[in-house]
């Protein structure tokens, strides 16, 4: 029986365990799937030895997902290129990584808002931390002309920004209200709307009629930002198709099958958050 796991500090909150609990009921699969805090300061030894611990591989959340990619003999062009891992597996006893990150941000857009990339010319993403790495690999990917990243920080937003070479353009917070004009599609990768936190008040009024907008954050599942969004008639992409489509391309390596992210799924998640109070902000 393969064991896999989410390695994190903290984890305990991980819904990980219910997505891939999900998957192995439903394809019969004799395979297990646990949470694994482990503390900083040994996440180094521990991703060095990871083929001594006793899985098959697992995923990677924070604060581990720079340590584990440094600690991989073979990574995938996305890790590579954004020098972090959240996917793990062993062959021949060395530890192979990869980031699916970006490639579930992309496709929870095309399953979400169908098309939504069809005349890509301008995207801005709000935020220069950890997420907005895969959502700025995203956009490029799919062939944007430009990015705007917007910060609050405008240093932070040019040093990320000069990893991406000139097609993302950062601009300062005081630049968003412009930057939405353009904007094809809008991504919010801050902390900004998660609950307890400050929301996240856009004026989206300036926004294009088939413009989309997307949020990373999934507590609560309909962000003030994507109240707003909806309130203006336009298309919303929520935070939780992002953790339910990056995890399919590890399942898939681990268990030999390629789930699907069906609605029994995401209605397994939402009655989780529910009963948690976490569904509403």
């Amino acid at each position: 029986m393969k064991r896999v796991a989410i390695f994190g500090h903290p984890v305990i909150h991980s819904r990980s365990p219910l997505v891939h609990g999900y998957w192995l009921k439903q394809h019969g699969i004799a395979g297990e799937y646990v949470r694994h805090d482990v503390a900083p300061d040994e996440a180094e030894a521990f991703f060095a030895r990871f083929a001594e611990q006793g899985y098959a591989g697992g995923n990677v959340t924070i604060p581990h997902k720079e340590v584990a990619f440094n600690a991989l003999a073979e990574a995938d062009p996305v890790a590579r290129a954004l020098g972090v891992a959240n996917t793990l597996w062993l062959e021949d006893g060395r530890l192979f990584g990869a980031n699916t990150d970006a490639p579930g941000f992309l496709s929870n857009l095309d399953a979400t808002a169908p098309g939504w990339d069809a005349n890509p010319r301008v995207a801005l993403v709000l935020g220069a931390g950890g997420a907005s790495r895969a959502v700025l690999y995203g956009f490029l990917e799919r062939g944007f002309d430009k990015v705007l990243l917007a910060n609050r920080t405008l240093a932070r937003a040019e040093m990320l920004a000069a990893h991406f070479g000139s097609r993302v353009v950062p601009i300062g917070w005081e630049g968003v209200p412009s930057a939405l004009k353009e904007a094809q599609v809008v991504a919010n990768t801050t902390s900004l709307g998660m609950k307890g936190q400050p929301p996240l008040d856009l004026d989206l009024s300036v926004l294009a009629d088939d413009a989309v907008v997307a949020d990373v954050v999934y507590v609560p599942l309909e962000t003030p930002l994507l109240k707003a969004a909806k309130v203006r008639g336009l298309r919303t992409v929520d935070g939780l198709g992002m953790l339910l489509h990056q995890a399919v391309p590890g399942f898939a390596r681990w268990f030999g099958v390629t789930p699907q992210v069906d609605a029994g799924l995401r209605d397994l998640i939402v009655a989780e958050l529910a009963a948690k109070g976490q569904l509403e902000a």
